[in-house]
């Protein structure tokens, strides 16, 4: 009798797990930047610069890191603002980095 009903119960159990979603959060992947400013992705200018490089953020306003570079030697050594950018998928050639906020290093 009671191995019966471990076997449901174990049959039961796997069937739940088996069904339960998981969600596995997605971050795009992040580096550190040095850029000349940060300002918001509905400034004027930020908005120019977005439109020839063909990226439309719609209603989104982020930070967006000008001039940028990625610091690759640890220490404080940027002359602008030292900050953590998503990583883009194509490079915009140092112009502009998305989603960028300052960190202290």
């Amino acid at each position: 009798m009671f191995s019966k009903l471990s076997v449901v119960v174990t049959s039961v159990l796997i069937t739940l797990a088996a069904a339960t979603p998981t969600t596995i959060p997605v971050t795009p992947p992040t580096s550190n930047q040095c850029c000349s400013s940060v300002v918001d992705s509905s400034s004027t200018a930020v908005g120019a610069i977005l439109a020839k490089l063909g990226i439309d953020l719609g209603d989104i306003t982020i930070p967006v890191g000008l001039d940028c570079s990625p610091i690759t030697i640890l220490g404080n050594n940027c002359g602008g603002v030292t900050t953590r950018c998503d990583a883009p998928e194509i490079e915009w050639g140092g112009l502009i980095a998305i989603n960028c906020i300052p960190i202290t290093l």
